[in-house]
């Protein structure tokens, strides 16, 4: 009998033993399941860049060896680095919304863009930190340097449809701002946007800031428009406190897979002392891809400056400009391009300077992107 109790004993021990054994598995895998999931990592900073170089010849042979009234394509029958970029950035996601981007640039544009800036800055073209706020469908905050919101066409040349800046580019618009700018989508098809800027190209020249504002509307992933606003004073407090205003709308339209038609309409105006300066243009675009590898691009502008304030010399402006793409490897983007400009004033240089209202030029650019 003695047996049988030690036998019963034995079983009920081994019994709790393995009870105690099973509630701690299971402990251990709650406490796993439990435990607080490690902290999403965040966004790969990626690192991307171009290098754009060119040659461009000027078939009036004027002796200067000066494209007259070009933006960045100013030099004739030499060979040049027009930009070279780095860029460093870090997006957001749904999941971090702290992010930053760092353009470095280098060569003859950017020589020409950041002609007023000091000289930590000379070779920054954006530098600038986001933050996204939880409000509603995020609003995005970014604050530092960043170009100009105005205007079709931008710095670099691969983005856009031709080799050459437009004269709405090079005469009715700044650069890039020093700021702080938002942005908010009302709805997949309406987004707004509101700058505060330090003024024209970053030079302090004034105690006022200048404000911005751009609106879209993209009914289709085909079709969008764009108008936009810039406010501010430019000119020194001794000068004139009162705002220069860039009034601007923009339309672009894929017709097809193939056929792209954009639109630029420019209306600007200051008032340096006893006047109110005026400048103002429009112009059209036609892209048309002739294959994976190949388009043709066409520009039309004109561009008025009926005081001289913008371009040095009371002159009606007109340009047309032909551009002809291959892409032969996928970052490797080879342009030709003709272009035409006039004026009613002797705006370009011939044997002599500013002696013709006329040039044309022939270019060939070459752009490796990485």
């Amino acid at each position: 009998m003695l047996l049988g109790k030690m036998v019963s004993t034995i079983r009920a021990g081994a019994a709790l033993l393995s009870a105690v054994a099973i509630i701690g598995q299971e402990g251990v895998c709650q406490s796993k399941d439990t435990a607080a999931a490690p902290p999403p990592a965040p966004p790969a900073v990626t690192v991307t860049g171009f290098v754009d170089t060119y040659f461009e010849y000027n078939l009036d042979r004027p002796k200067s060896h000066i494209n007259e009234l070009r933006n960045f394509d100013v030099t004739d029958e030499q060979f040049k680095v027009a930009l070279a970029e780095v860029q460093v950035q870090r997006a957001t996601s749904a999941t971090s919304p702290v992010g930053f981007l760092v353009d470095l640039d280098f060569g003859e544009a950017n020589d020409i863009v950041q002609s007023g800036a000091p000289g930590s800055l000379a070779n920054v073209r954006q530098a600038y930190v986001t933050l996204v706020a939880p409000v509603g469908s995020g609003l995005t905050f970014d604050m530092g340097k960043f170009v100009t919101h105005c205007c079709l066409e931008v710095i670099p040349a691969k983005d856009n449809f031709n080799y050459s800046r437009s004269l709405l580019f090079a005469w009715s618009v700044p650069y890039y701002h020093l700021g702080a700018r938002a942005a908010y989508a009302l709805t997949s098809e309406i987004t707004l946007n509101g700058y505060l800027y330090d003024g024209w190209n970053g030079i302090p020249v004034n105690s006022g800031k200048t404000l911005g504002f751009e609106g879209t509307y993209a009914p289709s992933s085909a079709l969008s428009f764009v108008l936009n606003w810039l406010g501010g004073p430019a000119l020194p407090d001794t000068i004139t406190n009162k705002y220069r205003n860039v009034y601007e709308f923009i339309a672009t339209y894929a017709v097809t897979d193939k056929l792209t038609l954009a639109v630029n309409g420019v209306y600007g105006d200051d008032h340096p002392r006893f006047m109110t300066a005026v400048w103002r243009g429009a112009a059209g675009y036609v892209k048309y891809a002739l294959n994976d590898v190949s388009s043709f691009a066409v520009r039309v502008e004109g561009f008025a400056d009926p005081e001289g304030f913008m371009t040095g010399a009371v002159q009606n402006l007109w340009e047309t400009t032909l551009t002809y793409e291959y892409k032969p490897f996928p970052s490797l983007i080879l342009r030709g391009e003709y272009r035409y400009d006039s004026s009613n004033a002797s705006s370009f240089d011939g044997d002599t300077p500013l002696s013709r209202t006329n040039q044309a030029t022939v270019a060939m650019g070459a752009i490796v992107t990485f």
